[in-house]
C-alpha cells in the first residue's frame, strides 16, 4: 500500500518503478479513500496503542493505492525493499529503501507491507475480496 503521504508527495510512479525493477509483478491495484471504520478494521491490532488516533487521522487524510504484488519470496523481499518502519532511521540505515525515499518518520512512513502470508491473505481479502488461493501460495502481498 502506498499511504497518503506517498500519494500526496507524488511518489506513486517512482515507487511502482522500484517495485517493477525489483522483480515484482503488480497483479492488482486500486485507489481507495479510507474512512475511520476501514482504518480501524484494517489496523485493529494497533487499536490499543497510543499512536492509534494519529494513525487513523493520517490514513484517512488522503487516498491510498493498494496493490497485490507477486514474486518468489515476495513478503521478505518487499519488507527489505521498504526498509525500517521509522523512515527517519531508514534514511540512515537503509538509504536506498522506499521509506528513506519518501517517508518522514515512524507514523508517516509512505508504504505498508504485509509481514506474513496470513497477514497478506487478510489484507488482500480486505481490499479485493476473495482472490484465487494460488495468490497466497505464491507468497504475495
Amino acid at each position: 500500500m502506498i499511504k497518503p503521504d506517498g500519494i500526496r508527495g507524488n511518489f506513486t510512479n517512482q515507487i511502482k518503478r522500484v517495485i517493477l525493477q525489483s522483480g515484482f509483478v503488480i497483479v492488482h491495484e486500486m485507489m481507495f479513500q479510507l474512512d475511520v471504520r476501514n482504518v480501524t478494521l484494517f489496523y485493529s491490532e494497533h487499536s490499543e496503542k497510543s499512536f492509534f488516533p494519529n494513525l487513523v487521522e493520517y490514513m484517512t487524510s488522503g487516498p491510498v493505492l493498494v496493490m497485490v504484488i507477486e514474486k518468489t519470496n515476495a513478503i521478505a523481499d518487499w519488507r527489505a525493499l521498504i526498509g525500517p518502519t521509522d523512515a527517519g532511521k531508514a534514511k540512515v540505515s537503509h538509504p536506498n529503501s522506499i521509506r528513506a525515499m519518501c517517508g518522514s518518520n515512524s507514523e508517516r512512513n509512505c508504504v505498508h507491507g504485509s509481514d506474513s502470508p496470513q497477514s497478506a491473505a487478510r489484507e488482500i481479502s480486505f481490499f479485493f475480496g476473495e482472490i484465487s488461493p494460488g495468490i497466497i501460495e505464491h507468497d504475495e502481498l
